[in-house]
């Protein structure tokens, strides 16, 4: 059973007091230890419970007034166990030491806190970030992936147990499992959502990105993350379809699924071009996995020399690659980049597009949970560094699919205005 509490209202509620948050965590307590022993989405904390109470007490005696309580007054957030949090371990889904892969609080965290959110708890997350699941298990199906590698974080989300969730994204990490679960994943612009504190993958094309249950809470939570966050409303955008090999990549199913959610926003009233684009999508997919498997060999160089054992293969086998990436296929690899944004954006203009529309996966969660599923339709996306948002768009076999929305390089603000028409045609 999937609850629907979403972020935008639950904050309203509780920063008016119509809600008491003692009683409100407590009736938050019952929801997710029903569903959690089934979800698998959080690291365990044996006292949580007491640990929010108490948390839950200095923030309603520092915030007595509900005039002035912060806009995340009260609410609890989940917290993908790659983002260092003061107060808990770090694990990043592995057996490493934890004084190997801690650090300062991040940045992203300390700012939802500052807006007054409680921290649920760490979620699961496959090894270091990268394909090697955890337990999660996705909230619509138990016997179908939530997506990763920020699985527990959107498993938490879908299921009820937050109304938002940090997660990071270095191929397709928040907006694959967004579309598995069927609820709303938001990846910024390259840099717009600080980065530090987190645990870095491939930070040439690391990314901070976050999970809610509609588009009102990634405004709300976009508004409290950004650094300069500039709110605005913007008009009707002109829709591209990026036709070519890019998008055969999609299950034909899916492929199907995506003609009928384009249908949809036509007869919305959307204007819908049909442009090719990303026609080497096989060199782009070529030249992203070698830049994450050489720096994900830089970041990890020290810890793999003296804890390469405790690795899983998968991962270990990502940094045996990255080793025989000489620098000059590295610096090209990161050249590539900007390249690839300026081709598409130029396409953009040269067409009149201001949002792409794409699968947010090749097709559905897959079944079973030993295989994350595959991210390469949110590749290009991510290693050209543009704003991304996935919407629930239906179903398929009864599972969610996801709508994936793209807008220009530092045009996050228009995409969220944007979102919300879309997902009203959806």
């Amino acid at each position: 059973m999937i609850d629907d509490e979403p972020l935008a209202d639950i904050a309203r509620v509780l920063r008016t007091g119509d809600i008491e948050l003692g009683e409100y965590l407590a009736t938050f307590e019952g929801r997710v230890e029903r569903a959690e022993p089934r979800i698998e989405a959080l690291l365990d904390e044996p006292a949580r419970w007491d640990r929010l109470q108490r948390e839950a007490g200095a923030l309603e005696a520092r915030f007595d007034d509900p005039a002035t309580r912060p806009p995340l007054y009260g609410v609890p957030v989940g917290v993908k166990d790659i983002f260092n949090v003061e107060g808990f371990p770090m694990k990043a889904g592995s057996t490493v030491p934890s004084e190997t892969v801690t650090g300062p609080e991040a940045d992203s965290v300390r700012a939802l806190k500052e807006a007054g959110a409680l921290v649920l708890g760490k979620t699961v997350t496959t090894e270091f970030a990268y394909f090697e699941p955890g337990p999660t298990r996705n909230p619509h199906d138990p016997e179908h992936t939530p997506g990763g590698s920020s699985s527990g974080s959107a498993a938490a989300v879908a299921a009820g147990f937050c109304p938002l969730a940090l997660g990071s994204q270095t191929i397709g990490s928040v907006i694959r499992p967004a579309a598995f679960c069927g609820i709303v994943g938001l990846k910024p612009t390259y840099g717009r959502i600080p980065i530090g504190g987190v645990l870095p993958v491939a930070p040439s094309v690391d990314h901070v990105g976050f999970f809610t249950q509609d588009v009102a809470g990634a405004q709300l939570a976009a508004s409290v993350l950004y650094e300069h966050w500039r709110p605005e409303s913007t008009g009707v955008p002109t829709l591209g379809v990026p036709e070519g090999p890019y998008l055969d990549q999609a299950d034909p199913a899916a492929r199907e699924a995506f003609d009928e959610q384009v249908a949809r926003l036509e007869t919305a009233g959307y204007e819908v071009r049909r442009v090719a684009l990303l026609e080497d999508i096989d060199a782009i997919n070529d030249r992203h996995q070698r830049l994450v498997a050489a720096e994900t060999a830089l970041s990890h160089s020290e810890r793999f020399a003296e804890h390469g054992d405790r690795y899983a293969e998968a991962t270990a086998d990502l940094i045996r690659e990255g080793h025989d990436v000489d620098v000059g296929e590295l610096c090209e690899a990161r050249i590539g980049r900007g390249a690839l944004r300026e081709a598409v954006e130029r396409e953009m203009d040269q067409e009149g597009i201001d949002v792409w529309v794409c699968p947010g996966a090749p097709g559905p969660a897959p079944e079973g949970i030993d295989d994350t599923g595959d991210p390469v339709m949110n590749l290009p996306w991510t290693h050209c560094g543009l704003p991304t948002m996935a919407l629930p768009a239906g179903e398929l076999d009864g599972l969610p699919l996801g709508l994936q929305c793209v807008a220009r390089y530092g045009e996050d603000e228009s995409l969220l205005s944007w979102a919300d028409g879309i997902a009203a045609a959806l």
